[in-house]
């Protein structure tokens, strides 16, 4: 009888083993075991996964007050195997497609892309609780979001992102460093304040002395011409139904501060392209048009992406004008800031600096299996994070490029030091032909 029952239960932990090394039946079963979605259905994603879900999980307004309630956030969730590594892409604002990013493809991996807090549908039915936006809030959201997939990939775990996707991944990463085994932020600015000067000194020196005394030309040219060229703006507002908050006047002098942070962050390094200075209004009028984006300081244009300004002026930082440059050409003075972004019953909010300086110490102290990847040339590379000698981090600039920096267009000796650094981080053999 009592060897009857070591049998019983010898067996009874044998099926137990081997019951939890069981993989689930199918993506579809993680969805329906996951309690936090609300809803689910399946969509068209690349042809490379098995399946593509857009999940809605139920998230927490607060973290650290449960009693505001929850709202929607939006999650994709592709797969390919269960014996493949998970990318997890952060994005800084809506999440838009569902394609393999960069390192999915690299690493042959499932993805799941997490919309970021308070953007597009991911709010909020009424209106948008401004004092929940915060950098604890979004990485908690996530972290909720990662450990809900996590029982069921055993393989490495890789977070990304671009841009304020970077951003939001260097920041869930410092809070909450044990939810990937590797993060890899590309263009990914850490400011210590709401005007951060940093990147006035990289607009001052960046390129050569020549270049940058012909943009600064062509910004002064811009305001000399101001009364030649406002019939030109007047009527590029009137034809896209522009409503500037700050007014017409203002409206066109911070367009003419924002080129050259513009033209370093998006155009290759081509000063040469830029119209002599006695060329007409209507060459001179197009180029700017061409590389500054206009509608950057439109009302309606940027409703979309106010949160990101709310979080530039509280919590992440941003860059400011300094329109002291262009004295005797503006009625404007000192460090011009976004503060005329802030939404109703904001329009005093101060920026916290303790949030950065905290992000700051842990890339600096604890940081390791980071890959910070930046453009040389990017105007936001000015504050790009800095990883101390105590971590293992790499950070890679990409000499000629900007803010489109990619693996991709690295050249070929970062490349192959980037691919090394990503075999050796996940133990993942990289499609090089990719």
């Amino acid at each position: 009888m009592l060897k009857s029952l070591y049998l019983f239960t010898a067996l009874l932990i044998l099926t137990g083993v081997i019951s939890c090394q069981q993989e689930p039946a199918t993506p579809l079963q993680i969805v329906e075991e996951l309690n936090a979605v609300d809803s689910f259905k399946t969509i068209n994603g690349d042809t490379a996964f098995q399946v593509t879900y857009e999940l809605w999980f139920q998230q927490p307004v607060d973290h650290n007050n449960p009693d505001l309630g929850t709202f929607p956030q939006k999650v994709i969730y592709s797969h390919k195997g269960f014996d493949k590594p998970v990318v997890v892409v952060l994005e800084g604002y809506a999440l838009y497609g569902t394609g393999q990013s960069e390192l999915c493809r690299l690493l042959d991996a499932n993805q799941i892309t997490i919309e970021h807090r308070f953007f597009d549908k991911s709010r909020p039915k009424d209106s948008i609780p401004w004092s929940n936006l915060t950098v604890a809030n979004a990485a908690a959201d996530q972290h909720n979001v990662i450990q809900a997939f996590k029982p069921w990939y055993s393989k490495k775990w890789i977070s990304t992102g671009i841009s304020k996707g970077g951003q939001t991944t260097i920041f869930h990463r410092s809070l909450y460093p044990k939810d990937v085994d590797v993060s890899v932020p590309y263009v990914a600015p850490l400011n210590f304040s709401a005007t951060d000067e940093r990147v006035q000194l990289f607009l001052d020196t960046v390129g050569t002395a020549p270049c940058r005394q012909k943009i600064h030309d062509f910004q002064v040219e811009l305001l000399e011409r101001k009364d030649a060229l406002m019939p030109f703006f007047e009527e590029e507002a009137k034809k896209n139904d522009w409503e500037f908050k700050m007014g017409l006047d203002s409206a066109y002098d911070l367009a003419v501060f924002e080129f050259s942070f513009a033209l370093w962050q998006w155009v290759p390094n081509d000063c040469e392209s830029i119209p002599p200075l006695d060329a007409n209004n209507k060459e001179i009028f197009h180029y700017w048009k061409t590389y500054t984006g206009f509608s950057f300081f439109e009302q309606n244009s940027i409703a979309p992406t106010l949160p990101f300004f709310f979080q530039g002026m509280t919590e992440i930082g941003m860059y400011g004008y300094d329109a002291d440059e262009f004295k005797g050409y503006t009625d404007m003075e000192g460090m011009v800031d976004f503060s005329w972004t802030l939404p109703k019953g904001y329009e005093n909010a101060e920026f916290n600096p303790k949030v950065m300086r905290k992000v700051d110490r842990w890339v600096k102290n604890e940081g390791d299996n980071m890959l910070y990847l930046y453009g040389g040339q990017d105007a936001w590379s000015a504050t790009a994070a800095e990883p101390g000698a105590e971590t293992n981090a790499v950070r890679l600039f990409n000499p000629e490029k900007n803010h489109s920096t990619r693996i991709r267009n690295y050249p070929e000796h970062l490349k192959d030091s980037i691919y090394s650094i990503l075999e050796k981080w996940t133990g993942v053999e990289v499609n090089v032909g990719e």
